[in-house]
Formats: structure tokens, C-alpha cells, sequence
């Protein structure tokens, strides 16, 4: 098994400077932080059936496809063979002479873990900025990117770009880029940023010739000149040449790179003398003006977005999770793929621990919260994970109907699975239906992956009445033991396995939740069976040869994929590399039922898709490999290999695959 060490690349120094111009960024944008003042100038489309979605075998609007998170497309006409052909390690130029069933592929950025999202014929990804789309951000300026294509010919269209915040890994790991999917219905989208934004895009961009928002004319960072190195003397001769109501060449020469070519005379006024002016003319083509603000060691070039920039993204609404208002600090990233239930968005704040992985810097901030998806208005918030919170939380809720009512599921960083009532709650506050601690007991938490107690980064997938989860770490924690659970939403208050007791005066507490281990047995302490558990079955280890010891390939391991089901047939690939095969139903006594285990012999990441009677699953190796769908099919009939890691989940939509890798996005079909 190959070890995961994604996080290991450094940052080059413009992406150093990026974290500069953040600061900036974030200054000029702070008037839109919140947005519950803000009113819809657009309705979106009304809210569309999960059997609808699923049904229609056309689009997939979001992760998992509907809120109930299962990938199983009714799509057909699916490929079960494809050869993307080569591609030339240096120069990047495709050789598609022996290519087959590829209608097209796109460049992402150099590292891609969004899944992707296809809708009103567009595709949308998120990545970083490695092949640099953008003029103003060339592909050495490390930024979070939510990129949006053609559907039929894979173009690039536009790019919704989140600068590095200043405070670096703690918040913003290098590299990383969009790390989720995006929900899109009718022409309105919503996602979050890895600067722990939750934001309403227009899908169509600008390319309506409107713009849309609430938030008109957003700032934007078009280039700077740094005082440093050899730059300095450009500096400074720019700085002289503003004091004359001028600008300098090497001014000139900045803007042309990042597409704002200066053309014919440009009216130079001061707005704060030494500190601020604004540039008004032709720039690129477009007549319009630039402010120019000396910024410490930057002189920095910022113009306002509007119908005439095309590659750029049309935002509607933006609210700051790490604003003054909710104060949430993510850990390394934030990585929540929203959903919907009619007018309301469902987030995980991703809110976690700082660099020491002890401490939790905003204990009262929440990790779930439920908006208006039509103002991004705040209508309640829960912090019920509180101090357990283990690591991060980067998992993302599912909502479904059980017995009339309905509940939005979210996973908590403190590895406990968490109902409400999904509605709009009242004074700010959620209806609290269940938890169901996903942890045995007597699990303990230790640091860097060494323990046995787990977050939480699948997402719920609601299937007839049940909800399936499985428990994982980071990535960089590597492999470990995991646990697969089916429980029944319909019970009410502490639904888990077992409850933690200790005895006092030959009585029996119950003890609180604990971070790090609940149950200690040298304390004193045991763990019960729950009587009002809502295990339906439970699945950690099978015995498959009968011969009473549990080789590698008969254990559930850590996963930080999601469930897919069809036909009571569940899959589920673990970060060892094993893809899990089940029956949904499980025993009546609570045993799983396990149809087979396939070793794919490299770590996998994503999730598997169901669709056209196969399920195609990745890996780290760039492998996909198909299997026909149905117990007894304990081999693929096809692996290809995709060219660099797929790190992602396949989608299906419009009888077409559609595949992102490290640093490419595939279109597959006849």
C-alpha cells in the first residue's frame, strides 16, 4: 500500500504573496460577510423530488445526486470500456490516437478531490488553481477554485476563485483547493469556500449579461507589484509615476499579463495621497476603472466584477462562517457539500481543532447550521458536538422522511451521527430528534491515527428507511479499524449501540460523552447495551473461511467513502483499498451479511457509483474498476487506468461517465 502524503507540498513564494493579498481581499469583501439583509432578485426553480432526480437518468445536481446521498443514477447507455489515450509527461499534449469512448477532457488544477456536479448542461469541479484559468491568477497562485465547463465539449467557462486565507494550513491547507461539490438547482448553486464561505453562485456566470447578486460589482484582484527582490525598483518607479497621475511600464506590463492590456490615455486621480488612487479607462478591451491601493509592501490593482468579465463567476450571496457572527475556525479546510430541503441549505461548518490538535479554538461556534437558501440568512445553529470534537469535520448532511417527519442528518466531529428536525427551527435553535455515537465505547482517540476511535468523513446515504454510515480518519492518519453501521432514524434521544455507565454507591450513571475515550474499564466504568438502540446491523469484521482468525481482506477499515445501494445491495469501498460488498437488510439479529470483499491493492478515497448494472469504482493508483452489479460478481470485468489518482467519486448523468483525476476531468461515453 502506497502511503498518502498529499499535504507535503510547499507553497512556491507567489503563493506566499496570495496569503498577502487575502488580507486585502478579505477587507474589501467584509460589507458582504452577512447576508441576512439581502432579498432574491431571481426565485430558483422549485424543489425537485429525490425519485425525480434519481428516476430521470439526466442530471446529477449535487453530491450523491439527491439529499439522500445515494450515487445510483438511473442512467443507461453507460461504457463499460474507455482509453483516455497519453499524455506527455512535459508538455501536458494529448495523444488520442489510441484513445476510445472519450468525448472530451478538461485541465483541473493539480490536486482534485471534488467530486463532480452536472447540471443545465454544464459541469462543475472543485480544485486548485494548478492549470491557471484565470490570466489575473497564473497557475503558480495557489487558489481554492470552483471551475464550471461545457457539458457537450468540455470548454472552460468560468472560475469562482478563493485567494489563500492569511493564516495559512491552520485554515486553508496549501493545495487543496474546492474540496466539495456543489448543489445546483435551476440556475442558482451554493457551495462553500475553502475560505469557509457559503456562497450563491449564478450558474450562468455572466454570460446572461447580467449580474445577479445581491452583491454587485464585487471587488476583485486583478495584479500587484510586490517591494521586494528585484520588484523593488518596479515599486518604487510605479509609486512616482501615480504621484504624476501616471502609470508606470512596469505597471502596464502587470496589467497586460493579467488580461487588463491598457488602451489608449488612462485618467489617474489620488484618492488618498501616497496611499490610494483610481485608474479610469480602457483596460482589456472594457472601459472601466481600477482602484490602486499601496497595501504594505504591495501596490495592489483591484477592479469590480461585472457582466463584461465572462470567466468569471456571478455571485449572488455570500455569508463568512468564520465572520464575527458565527466566529467558526475549520481545520486545515472546509470541505462540507451543502443540500437542500425546499428553501433550506443544510451545512456543516467544518468548525475544528488548531495546529496543536488539542485545542479547540471556538467551542461555542457551530457545526451545523441551517440558511435560507434564497438570502443566506442564518436560521438556526448547533454546536452539539462541542469540546469532543476529535480532529476536523468535513463529512456533510443528508436530509430524508421518516414516518412523516422530516430530518436533516449530520455527522459530528466528535464521531456521534446527529438528527434535527429539518426545519426552521425555533428561536434560532433546532428540533434535536436522535444522536448515535458511531464509536464503540471503549475506542480511544489518540493523535496522528494511532487509536481506534474515528471521525466521521462519509456522508449519511438514506436508503428505505435506514441510514448507512461509516466511520474514518485524514487521510495522513493512514489505515485502521472502521466500522460500517445501518441504523432506524424513527427512534428518539440516545439511539447508540451501547450507553456508558460507571457505578456510584452500587448505583448505575450515566456517564457524559468524553473526547478521547468514554468508557474506561480501570475507572470503573462499563458500557451496556441500549435499549433503546437504533442498530439495525453492525459490520466491523466477517469470518468468511470459517477458520476463527480475521485476515486483511475480512475487515472493515477505516473509510472515507460513502455507501451506494441498489436492489438491497450495498458498496462501500474503505481507505485500505478494499471494496465492501453487503446485503442492505442485514439479520434480524443485527449480523451483517457480507456477499464479498475485493482487494483493489491500492488506497481508495472516493465512493462507487451504481448505474446501468455496474458499479465502477477508483483508486490512488488511477485505476477504475468496473464490476457488474450484483452479489455474486467478486471480480471487475474492467480496470482502466485513468493517467494520474482518482482521488474523486464517478458520476453518471445524461448516459454519460464523467470522471475527475488528479488534474483532469473525463467525459466518457459513446
Amino acid at each position: 500500500m502506497k502511503s498518502i502524503n498529499h499535504k507535503l507540498e510547499r507553497l512556491n513564494l507567489n503563493a506566499v504573496l496570495s496569503f498577502i493579498a487575502a488580507v486585502v481581499f478579505v477587507s474589501l469583501i467584509s460589507g458582504h460577510a452577512k447576508a441576512e439583509s439581502i432579498t432574491p432578485t431571481t426565485q430558483v426553480d422549485e424543489y425537485q423530488s429525490p425519485e425525480e432526480v434519481t428516476s430521470s437518468g439526466g442530471d446529477w445536481p449535487q453530491w450523491g445526486g439527491t439529499r439522500l446521498r445515494n450515487n445510483v443514477p438511473g442512467v443507461t447507455g453507460l461504457v463499460q470500456e474507455w482509453n483516455i489515450g497519453k499524455f506527455d509527461r512535459r508538455t501536458g499534449d494529448w495523444d488520442k490516437s489510441k484513445a476510445e469512448n472519450v468525448n472530451w477532457f478538461s485541465r483541473l488544477g493539480s490536486q482534485t478531490y471534488g467530486n463532480p456536479v452536472v447540471a443545465g448542461g454544464r459541469v462543475f469541479v472543485g480544485t486548485n488553481n494548478g492549470s491557471g484559468h484565470m490570466k489575473r491568477y497564473p497557475a503558480d497562485v495557489d487558489l481554492g477554485c470552483l471551475l464550471a465547463f461545457d457539458e457537450s465539449n468540455g470548454d472552460f467557462l468560468w472560475q469562482h476563485s478563493s485567494e489563500k486565507l492569511i493564516t495559512g494550513r491552520v485554515h486553508d491547507w496549501p493545495l487543496q483547493g474546492i474540496c466539495c461539490a456543489p448543489l445546483v438547482e435551476g440556475e442558482r448553486m451554493w457551495f462553500v469556500t475553502s475560505r469557509g464561505e457559503v456562497r450563491c453562485l449564478d450558474t450562468n456566470g455572466f454570460y446572461d449579461d447580467e449580474d445577479d447578486g445581491p452583491v454587485k460589482d464585487e471587488p476583485a484582484n486583478v495584479t500587484s507589484i510586490m517591494n521586494a527582490g528585484p520588484a523593488a525598483e518596479a515599486h518604487a518607479k510605479t509609486l512616482e509615476a501615480l504621484a504624476d497621475g501616471k502609470l508606470s511600464d512596469a505597471a502596464k506590463k502587470s496589467l497586460a499579463d493579467a488580461g487588463e492590456a491598457v488602451e489608449g490615455d488612462i485618467k489617474i486621480e489620488t484618492v488618498t495621497e501616497g496611499k490610494s488612487w483610481k485608474a479610469t479607462g480602457n483596460f482589456g478591451g472594457v472601459d472601466r476603472t481600477i482602484a490602486i491601493k499601496q497595501i504594505g509592501p504591495r501596490i495592489m490593482f483591484i477592479k469590480a466584477l461585472g457582466v463584461s468579465d465572462k470567466r468569471e463567476a456571478d455571485v449572488i450571496w455570500i455569508y463568512d462562517m468564520m465572520g464575527p457572527d458565527m466566529g467558526v475556525s475549520q481545520h486545515n479546510m472546509c470541505a462540507c457539500s451543502v443540500t437542500s430541503y425546499g428553501d433550506l441549505l443544510f451545512v456543516t461548518t467544518s468548525n475544528g481543532l488548531d495546529e496543536s490538535h488539542i485545542n479547540l479554538p471556538a467551542p461555542e461556534a457551530p457545526s451545523f447550521i441551517c440558511m435560507n437558501k434564497n438570502t443566506g440568512e442564518v436560521l438556526w445553529r448547533d454546536a452539539s458536538p462541542g469540546l469532543n470534537i476529535l480532529h476536523g469535520q468535513w463529512s456533510s448532511p443528508a436530509v430524508g422522511v421518516f414516518d412523516g417527519v422530516p430530518q436533516v442528518i449530520f455527522p459530528g466531529g466528535d464521531g456521534i451521527l446527529y438528527s434535527f428536525r429539518a426545519d426552521e427551527g425555533t428561536d434560532g435553535k433546532p428540533e434535536f430528534l436522535w444522536k448515535f455515537d458511531c464509536n464503540p465505547k471503549k475506542t480511544i482517540w489518540r493523535l496522528g491515527g494511532e487509536g481506534t476511535r474515528n471521525n466521521i468523513i462519509a456522508t449519511p446515504v438514506i436508503y428505505e428507511g435506514r441510514i448507512y454510515i461509516a466511520v474514518g480518519q485524514d487521510p495522513e492518519h493512514g489505515e485502521g479499524e472502521g466500522h460500517l453501521w445501518c441504523i432506524d432514524p424513527t427512534g428518539r434521544g440516545d439511539i447508540s449501540p451501547t450507553l456508558a455507565h460507571r457505578f456510584e454507591d452500587d448505583k448505575r450513571v450515566i456517564i457524559p460523552h468524553r473526547r478521547i475515550q468514554a468508557v474506561s474499564e480501570k475507572d470503573n466504568e462499563t458500557e451496556d447495551d441500549n435499549p433503546n438502540s437504533g442498530v439495525v446491523w453492525h459490520y466491523s469484521f466477517f469470518d468468511a473461511d470459517g477458520d476463527n482468525d480475521i485476515a486483511f481482506e475480512e475487515e472493515m477499515h477505516r473509510s472515507i467513502g460513502t455507501c451506494a445501494i441498489k436492489d438491497d445491495v450495498l458498496y462501500i469501498a474503505d481507505f485500505s483499498g478494499l471494496l465492501h460488498c453487503l446485503d442492505a437488510k442485514g439479520t434480524p439479529d443485527r449480523k451483517p451479511i457480507v456477499h464479498f470483499t475485493y482487494d483493489m491493492l491500492a488506497q481508495s478515497w472516493g465512493s462507487p457509483l451504481i448505474a446501468d448494472g455496474h458499479v465502477y469504482i477508483g483508486d490512488e493508483d488511477g485505476d477504475v474498476a468496473i464490476f457488474e452489479f450484483g452479489a455474486d460478481n467478486k471480480e471487475p470485468i474492467e480496470e482502466i487506468n485513468m493517467g494520474s489518482s482518482v482521488y474523486s467519486t464517478p458520476v453518471a448523468a445524461n448516459k454519460t461517465i464523467f470522471i475527475s483525476t488528479k488534474d483532469k476531468l473525463f467525459s466518457i461515453g459513446k
